[in-house]
């Protein structure tokens, strides 16, 4: 009696992977534009030169002096966790792109997963037809007549039709439906939805709150006109949008080094929730509304928003790098916000309040230093990422911090006994106890900020969730309330 031979299962097909949109939720083309921006604007010059290359060239061209690092992209782990079980079971996995080959070829290595690669280099662009061909050839050199294909975009249904199983992966509902027709039976790894909060988290709309600094020069004038008011009002949308799509644009400058950050690497863009295409098209309609809004007010209060915005861009681009200045500039765009809406106002800006802004932002833009550097782990010189300062220059930042918020204080009791100050107020003595207040706050915060309470967090915006915060500014109120009336002892 013959014992039958055990049955040898056979080997699926190879599969082959797209990269963009697909392994990864962003598109490395897309990455690269922006390193190279971030380099220096003067770049964009460049790019538009070369796009007289064609696409094949463009990416030919750009990936030979910029290429995104494999490390900080932002994988679908979902999907990827699939391939290392497909992996692991022995199948053979090809990455194929449309990308430059090189790059290709470095996330390859990077994940380790996959048996070949393949990309754009010489020749036509690899997508459509050109990657299905390429991809037939590959697989029938290695002895294969059929292979898979996963892939997420319009350009892959060219793809899919010469591929015996289909994989898709953050399809568009269109496609898919049209992939389903070819391939009922497709592997589909759904696509997250973009949600409204989404969006609101990426365009920051809890900053929006900075922006009631335009209205201080109103209070500081005891004025009730409703025009004034109205106006305001207008200049808080119109640097609310400019703010919002200025966020944008850092956020897609500051890609590589947010996805290193244990808190930033969340953000929308930086975790591929958001496209970079998107993110753009978004921040420029923002933009356009912020003027369009900020013209309705005065062609002035339009030229600050202009000065806002270079001042914000420069920042994002070089100044941010820079040690020390990177905080005055902070300081500088919080203080443009009050003499911003001295003018939306029409009122005359003190120069003691400018002098308390000064020093008060300087102050809370050191907090914001220190609270990003505790958050290092590694107490070595070690820079912190995107910035130009170690974790050892903690405790001269403090002093200097805290020395800024002293003067500002000191600032506001040098105003009390002024004659600006006996000119707006029927008892100007009553600030005095507004003194301690502010110094307990400055203390307060700074005490937080060493304790690592803040994570890394904007002090404004953990003033806004911090009840002893209200409560400071609640009694600093009432106590101008008393000045400016002049109740007696």
């Amino acid at each position: 009696m013959t014992t039958p031979l055990a049955t040898v299962a056979p080997r699926p097909c190879p599969l082959y992977v797209d990269l963009d949109g697909t392994l990864t939720l962003s598109d490395t083309l897309y990455e690269s534009v922006m390193l190279y921006i971030r380099r220096s604007p003067l770049n964009l010059l460049r790019l538009v030169g070369w796009l007289l290359l064609g696409k094949a060239g463009f990416k030919q061209r750009l990936a030979g002096v910029v290429r995104p690092d494999p490390a900080r992209l932002p994988y679908d782990e979902r999907f990827v966790q699939y391939l290392r079980d497909e992996h692991a079971r022995g199948r053979s996995l090809v990455l194929a792109s449309a990308a430059d080959a090189r790059i290709v070829r470095e996330v390859a290595a990077h994940l380790q997963l996959f048996d070949d690669a393949l990309g754009t280099e010489g020749g036509p662009n690899l997508s459509r037809g050109h990657k299905r061909d390429a991809i037939q050839a590959h697989a029938q050199a290695g002895g294969h007549r059929q292979w898979a294909y996963a892939g997420n975009s319009k350009d892959d249904l060219a793809v899919w039709q010469g591929s015996a199983q289909a994989v898709a992966v953050n399809t568009p509902g269109a496609v898919l439906n049209r992939l389903q027709q070819q391939h009922p039976d497709a592997r589909v790894f759904e696509r997250q939805p973009l949600t409204l909060g989404t969006v609101l988290r990426a365009i920051r709309l809890k900053q929006w709150a900075k922006n009631a600094l335009l209205f201080v020069p109103l209070l500081a004038a005891h004025s009730l006109n409703p025009e004034a008011w109205f106006d305001v009002a207008l200049a808080f949308v119109a640097f609310g949008l400019c703010a919002s799509a200025t966020y944008l644009f850092n956020d897609l400058l500051d890609l590589p080094s947010d996805r290193v950050h244990r808190l930033k690497r969340l953000r929308p863009l930086a975790s591929g929730v958001i496209a970079i295409p998107t993110a753009v098209l978004l921040g420029l309609a923002m933009m356009a509304s912020a003027y369009g809004v900020g013209y309705a007010v005065s062609g002035g209060f339009a030229a600050m928003l202009l000065l806002y915005t270079l001042i914000t861009l420069t920042y994002s681009l070089r100044l941010k790098r820079l040690p020390l200045v990177d905080v005055l500039v902070l300081a500088s765009l919080y203080t443009l916000r009050v003499g911003a809406g001295a003018l939306a106002a029409q009122v005359t800006l003190s120069n003691w309040l400018l002098g308390i802004s000064m020093f008060l932002f300087l102050s809370l833009a050191l907090v914001k230093r220190c609270a990003e550097l505790e958050e290092l782990e590694d107490e070595a010189a070690k820079p912190a990422p995107g910035r130009g300062y170690q974790a050892r220059d903690l405790a001269s930042l403090r002093a200097m911090g805290m020395a800024s918020g002293f003067l500002a204080v000191m600032v506001l009791t040098l105003y009390i006994d002024s004659q600006h100050g006996r000119e707006q107020y029927a008892q100007p003595e009553w600030l005095w106890a507004a003194t301690p207040l502010l110094l307990l706050w400055i203390m307060r915060i700074w005490l937080k900020t060493g304790r690592r309470e803040l994570h890394g967090e904007d002090p404004l915006q953990f003033a806004l969730r911090d009840r002893f915060s209200w409560l400071t500014v609640l009694l600093m109120a009432g106590i101008g309330l008393l000045a400016i009336n002049g109740v007696d002892i």
